[in-house]
């Protein structure tokens, strides 16, 4: 390979490496966000009350972070890269709010627990995702579906109020959210692939970074829920 051909490779690969750690230092500091949101609105009377002290606040953020993302998503290629940081920041600190009650059922210590464990499947699912030669794109369908058939049995089961059929909920959920913590990392290196640096690879950087955040929560979210039925049996 000539000297041109090492050095075109090698800023291609600087590029990439640059698009994958702002996807993981977006995702890094929204969740410090949300933790440190969290902790403010737990520690907070005023706050805690503000959010779940009455009817309205906890349906308001949570109608908040849905309209949020779906914004997002859907105008990521209109808005500029600044108001796509905006939103998804917004988000993280939004969700941080609505987590604040974890630190009235658990000691700072039980969470702590449960985030290190979280962590930890997450980052093995994401190095599954980097190494693993199984085709996880081919995947993608098969997870979209599965969500939408937890969301079903997760309403059904509001009526249901069946703590068995809770349960295989739980692990189905942590399942599929495991399953795409590695299909989004072998997503966001394909995209890294054909990133150049652009402003539509910045805001990919942001909506990447999303993806990864809702994985990580949502298998914190699953575990943190174990942690309650055990406490509470």
């Amino acid at each position: 390979m000539s000297q041109k051909g090492i050095t075109i490779n090698n800023a291609e690969q600087l590029v990439q490496r640059k698009f994958l750690t702002k996807v993981y230092g977006w995702m890094s500091l929204a969740l410090l966000l949300s933790g440190i949101t969290a902790f403010i609105v737990a520690t907070s009377p005023f706050l805690i009350n503000l959010v779940f002290g009455n009817k309205i606040g906890f349906p308001l953020l949570a109608i908040g972070e849905i309209v949020l993302v779906w914004w997002l998503s859907a105008s990521i290629r209109k808005i500029s890269t600044l108001a796509a940081s905006i939103a998804f920041l917004a988000y993280s600190v939004i969700n941080g709010a609505t987590l604040a009650s974890i630190f009235y059922v658990f000691s700072l210590d039980s969470i702590i627990v449960v985030f290190l464990v979280s962590a930890l499947m997450f980052i093995g699912m994401s190095l599954y995702g980097v190494f693993s030669k199984s085709d996880i794109m081919s995947f993608g369908r098969y997870f979209s579906m599965a969500i939408i058939g937890l969301i079903v049995a997760s309403v059904i089961n509001i009526f249901l109020k069946s703590s068995g059929f809770n349960w295989v909920i739980s692990i189905v959920t942590v399942v599929i959210f495991t399953g795409l913590t590695a299909y989004d990392t072998r997503k966001m290196i394909l995209v890294s692939q054909q990133a150049d640096g652009s402003d539509m690879f910045q805001k990919a950087s942001i909506i990447g970074a999303l993806e990864l955040y809702l994985d990580f929560i949502n298998i914190f979210g699953i575990i943190i829920q174990f942690f309650n039925n055990n406490f509470h049996d």
